[in-house]
């Protein structure tokens, strides 16, 4: 259980390490998502996990420079389960414990940026090399206004498969 003066941080966890240091503002942080959340008319386990992407949603969108992660659904059940059999003067604290617990930014993959800087001059090469090709002649009909960025995301795509697949990272 995270004790009063530790909740200070939620703010400060969604938003950056020392953006907000009054209790007071990280107070009203909190306080507004809360009251967002129960605003919902939570009736079953669907109900919540929509108010919980939508509050993923709104945090998303009010901060254009961070992105963060929703929680898996498995973990969203757990606090469902939780959340529910406490009465209601205990909801908040386990909404705020649930935040600060599972609020994290989506950090970016290494291998994907070097995968999004090489691509596209990987592409105009392949695709210049390729004229010259009796067989592949044909490319010289693809504009390299569409030919590059769908091979970008191909090698994007083909980064992420990869990953997931043959070394177990979930990215």
């Amino acid at each position: 259980m995270i004790t009063s003066s530790q909740k200070m941080g939620v703010a400060s966890s969604f938003m950056g390490k020392g953006m907000f240091q009054s209790k007071q503002a990280s107070d009203f942080i909190s306080g507004t998502l809360y009251d967002q959340f129960i605003k919902k008319d939570i009736k079953n386990f669907d109900d919540f996990h929509i108010a919980v992407l939508d509050i993923f949603n709104s945090l998303n969108s009010a901060l254009p420079s961070k992105h963060y992660d929703v929680p898996s659904r498995k973990d969203i059940e757990e606090i469902f389960t939780k959340w529910t059999k406490l009465a209601k003067d205990q909801k908040k604290d386990e909404f705020i414990d649930f935040m600060m617990k599972y609020v994290n930014q989506n950090k970016p993959d290494g291998a994907m940026i070097i995968a999004g800087i090489v691509a596209p001059p990987g592409a105009m090469v392949a695709k210049r090399a390729g004229e010259s090709v009796g067989q592949l002649n044909m490319i010289k009909a693809i504009p390299d206004v569409v030919f590059v960025p769908s091979a970008t995301m191909l090698v994007l795509v083909a980064v992420k498969f990869y990953k997931r697949i043959f070394m177990g990272v979930s990215s």
